[in-house]
């Protein structure tokens, strides 16, 4: 059977989407349902399909200018190992509103193989870019 990747919202089971990201997926572990949905709903996502049944998933945040944060990328482990994982990155890549965007950015602690294959690579920016893991942890620090 052949997969197919869609960017239509309206197909997304999102009660598989939220069980695998909050039970499985080790960045997302515990995240809530209305975590899940409003990240989508703010996001342009990408499922996999088998048969009608949905076997992946990533999404991508962006301005469709200059900039995408590729996450939450997940295949089903029943459908690992089929190529699948390289076909939804790359549909996700070629995506005509995404195509010619600057700059993309991912994290991962296990997929980097995956990722190298289209042109990711660990960031080497001469400390220019910096993040916040916590808001909150971020405030106490500016206060103090």
């Amino acid at each position: 059977m052949t997969y197919e990747i869609s960017t239509d919202p309206s197909r997304l089971d999102l009660d598989l989407i939220h069980r695998f990201l909050s039970e499985e997926a080790y960045w997302a572990r515990g995240r809530a349902r209305e975590e899940v949905e409003r990240s989508i709903a703010n996001s342009m996502p990408f499922g996999v399909y088998e048969g009608g049944r949905q076997v992946g998933f990533a999404r991508v945040v962006t301005d469709k200018t200059t900039f995408a944060w590729l996450a939450d990328v997940f295949v089903l482990p029943e459908h690992r190992g089929r190529g699948v994982g390289k076909e939804l990155v790359a549909t996700v890549l070629d995506h005509p509103e995404l195509r010619s965007l600057g700059r993309w950015l991912l994290g991962t602690a296990d997929a980097h193989e995956l990722y190298r294959r289209f042109g990711f690579s660990e960031v080497r920016d001469g400390g220019r870019f910096m993040a916040i893991e916590s808001v909150a942890d971020a405030r106490r620090c500016a206060e103090g």
